[in-house]
């Protein structure tokens, strides 16, 4: 039966066990506060996800540095894991999991937040568009890569130390680990690039220290791209070589996404043959199953209980990723691990304008967040208002940042 496939425990390679097979995917809060703490709306908004019936949580990016932000309200490191624990706390009295996702924007930092944000080498973004957004970045020194190497071993050991029960690399969309990962983005000739083995490196010393800060027993999971489907860019060739390497150093869960900013195939551009079978990376997730034994967890495009089942019973992958249902029907696991038939839902208006419709997917979501996070519903209000709300809010929050 459908239900039963959803309701079946995964045992990971570290002994932990995932209650079903339904994870929420990572998506960017933003509601962190003003020191990129998380806020008392954060931990409701995650509350409302346990009841949900979801048996693992992934929250949103948490930077590593609080000096280099993707976005204004993003939790960042601090030393002290009291300050995660009413977060962490939000799952009390369920059996999900909440797993803490780490990041560092690398360039992807907008310049209200960084004037000279850091990468591995300093390539400015191609897209004109993109470029306006971002200032070029300066190329990081062996030095500050081996200190953000540490940060994320420090961040890891803070959040379990504050309760939480497992740790997401984010190593996809552009962010720093995946910009070392591309021969576009790392164009360095020393231990850190020049070749695909040592472009590889930094994530696998970030896995390496993250699993030395934690130990074994608790779960250390990466996030990485199919592919930055870009030319001359991270290629599926080189993405399947990554796998291997993680699962040989003894990763415990894979999830499967793809693309950048410039090239935005995680929000649902993917191939039409992994679009019929409602999952965007479902072929490079039997691909990567013939390369490693590591668990597998697809996110993406996932409609209907049937689609989810066909995926589990097929072993092309172990764990079904949901993101943008869950905001718009925080109880779906529930319901689909009660039986129920029923499709997991987009309601995000549309402007017929591609540049407006990529920003609007975005920002109406996080609207939508924020209302749940604050024991509202989600709304169904339009296109031009979300659009002028999402400018006004983004406005004020780079001010403050600024004047901060």
């Amino acid at each position: 039966m459908i239900r039963d496939l959803l309701a079946e425990p995964l045992k990971l390679r570290c002994g932990d066990v995932l209650p079903n097979r339904l994870v929420k995917s990572a998506l960017s809060e933003q509601l962190g506060d003003r020191r990129n703490a998380p806020t008392p709306e954060l931990a409701q908004l995650y509350r409302t996800w346990a009841r949900g019936g979801a048996g693992t949580l992934i929250t949103g990016n948490v930077m590593v540095d609080p000096s280099a932000l993707g976005e204004p309200r993003n939790v960042a490191l601090t030393p002290d894991p009291g300050v995660y624990r009413p977060w962490a706390q939000a799952v009390d009295g369920t059996d999900t999991r909440l797993w803490v996702q780490l990041n560092h924007p690398g360039r992807q930092s907008p310049r209200y937040l960084s004037r000279q944000p850091v990468a591995p080498s300093a390539v400015p973004f191609g897209d004109r568009g993109v470029r306006t957004a971002f200032a070029a970045p300066r190329a990081l020194s062996g030095e500050e890569i081996e200190a953000i190497i540490e940060r994320f071993g420090v961040a890891a050991r803070t959040f379990v130390d504050a309760g939480f029960a497992g740790v997401q690399i984010h190593g996809a969309h552009g962010y720093l680990v995946s910009q070392f990962l591309s021969p576009l983005t790392n164009r360095r000739t020393d231990a850190w690039g020049g070749d695909a083995v040592r472009r590889r490196r930094f994530l696998l010393e970030v896995v390496r220290r993250v699993r030395d800060a934690v130990g074994d027993r608790v779960p250390v999971s990466v996030k990485l791209n199919s592919a930055d489907f870009q030319r001359g860019g991270f290629t599926e060739e080189e993405s399947l070589q990554v796998v291997h390497a993680l699962g040989e150093a003894g990763l415990d869960l894979l999830e499967v996404s793809g693309g950048t900013y410039e090239k935005a195939v995680m929000m649902g551009s993917g191939r039409a043959s992994t679009q019929a079978r409602e999952a965007y990376f479902l072929d490079y997730a039997a691909k990567a199953r013939n390369v490693s034994e590591v668990a597998l967890m697809v996110t993406g495009g996932f409609t209907t209980p049937g689609g989810m089942a066909d995926a589990l019973s097929s072993g092309e992958l172990d764990v079904v990723g949901l993101g943008r249902p869950l905001v718009v029907d925080p109880g779906l696991p529930a319901r689909l691990l009660a039986g129920e038939d029923v499709q997991a839902q987009r309601r995000c208006p549309k402007t017929g304008i591609r540049l407006a419709d990529s920003l609007l997917e975005i920002q109406w979501h996080t609207r939508q967040m924020h209302r749940i996070a604050s024991g509202r519903p989600v709304d169904r209000r339009g296109a031009a208002l979300t659009l002028v709300q999402a400018g006004f809010t983004d406005g004020l929050n780079a001010f403050r940042r600024v004047r901060g």
